[in-house]
């Protein structure tokens, strides 16, 4: 890691990440940026990495992280007031470029804001406008430099929109690519675990309100499995998270859970129970058969219902069988559907059935494959540093 004095005065990027995810991505990027452009002063918002790095944060993202429509509204105050604070200190520091990541809700009033101020914007990790919203392209065809898209499917949408983005791969690939973990025969005599036993992953998300929704029925679910089958069950708990939002429901569980890191869980499971969001794509990485889960308020799903456009809400089966076929990979179940009963059938069915089971694993494999092999962060770096 770059230290702090590496971040000196001279040239300025503003990087505004709203999430945890966001701050590892841009990250990734700024320290490609400090290798290559000596100098560089980093302001803005972001996590712990970008501190890390020295970037000079106005707030941090466990104080963005806002996820529902409802929620949202909630907090529309306090999203005003930060991003009044963000042009405040952007008028001030004027820097030579801005980097912002995912986050369209903020992302987008700041692209108009420093557009405004000729400052070049590059947008890294396009907001999801094929899926919902989509009259926002408008926005970013107005006030995007560069668009740097982290699917294929993304370049023929904005084509169709007259408008040229670039696949730089995507950053998942490159984050997983990082990570070297031992054979699971290694981890199964670590952990205590037969052989004969099928290990069992569950990903019930990192924020407090996935946790709330999905978690219970999957620990419904594990209890239901263990009767049925010899099975160990792995959890995957998010670095970041307080680790008492888990254990306030395992409590009451008789399950036996073996607490591990998220890519453990991916790498070693049979079959992977998974909140929809990025670790589905993550899993998708090491092929694993998975079920996709997904709950929220009432209220913020019958928005949701009427504004996204999609069959599928998994970027894995999204990324496996692109935005218009009705086709699935994976099986989703979603809201008054995500029950322990019916989460049990799908897991009994893939459990009983190797083929099901090895052919997931294959079409999984292969959709990896569209992801990309190259660096993204040192493509979006070379278009920051033209600025710089």
């Amino acid at each position: 890691m770059f230290q702090s004095s590496r971040l000196m005065r001279g040239k300025k990027l503003f990087v505004l990440a709203g999430e945890v995810s966001g701050d590892l991505h841009a990250s990734e990027v700024v320290e490609v940026v400090c290798e290559e452009c000596s100098a560089v002063k980093v302001f803005g918002t972001g996590g712990k990495r970008l501190r890390a790095l020295g970037a000079d944060l106005l707030y941090d993202v466990d104080d963005l992280s806002v996820m529902g429509f409802v929620e949202v509204l909630k907090q529309g105050f306090f999203l005003r007031k930060v991003m009044s604070d963000l042009k405040r200190k952007i008028s001030v520091e004027k820097p030579d470029a801005a980097l912002l990541v995912d986050y369209p809700g903020m992302n987008l009033v700041m692209a108009e804001y420093l557009h405004r101020l000729d400052i070049p914007v590059i947008y890294y990790i396009s907001p999801k406008v094929w899926a919902w919203k989509e009259k926002r392209v408008r926005k970013i065809k107005k006030y995007v430099d560069h668009l740097m898209v982290i699917f294929g499917f993304e370049i023929e949408f904005y084509r169709r929109h007259g408008f040229e983005a670039e696949f730089v791969g995507n950053p998942v690939v490159e984050e997983v690519d990082k990570h070297h973990l031992p054979p699971k025969e290694d981890f199964l005599r670590k952990r205590g675990i037969q052989e004969e036993q099928r290990l069992i992953g569950l990903l019930p998300g990192s924020r407090k309100q996935e946790i709330a929704f999905v978690f219970p029925e999957m620990l419904r679910t594990a209890e239901m499995l263990q009767n049925k089958y010899n099975v160990v069950f792995i959890l995957g708990r998010a670095s970041h998270v307080n680790g008492s939002l888990y254990d306030d429901y395992c409590r009451d569980s008789q399950v036996r859970l073996v607490d591990c890191s998220a890519y453990e869980v991916m790498k070693y499971s049979d079959l992977l129970l998974v909140t929809s969001g990025t670790a589905t794509l993550e899993a998708l990485c090491f092929g694993v058969p998975m079920i996709v889960l997904y709950k929220t308020g009432w209220l913020n799903y019958a928005i949701g219902k009427r504004l996204v456009r999609l069959h599928s809400i998994s970027l894995a089966n999204l990324v496996a069988k692109g935005l218009y076929l009705r086709e699935q990979v994976v099986p989703e179940l979603l809201q008054d559907d995500m029950t322990a009963e019916k989460i049990f059938e799908k897991a009994s069915y893939l459990l009983d059935n190797d083929n099901a089971a090895k052919e997931m694993h294959q079409e999984l494999l292969a959709a990896k494959e569209r992801l990309g092999a190259a660096s993204p962060s040192k493509k979006v770096a070379a278009a920051i540093c033209k600025y710089l």
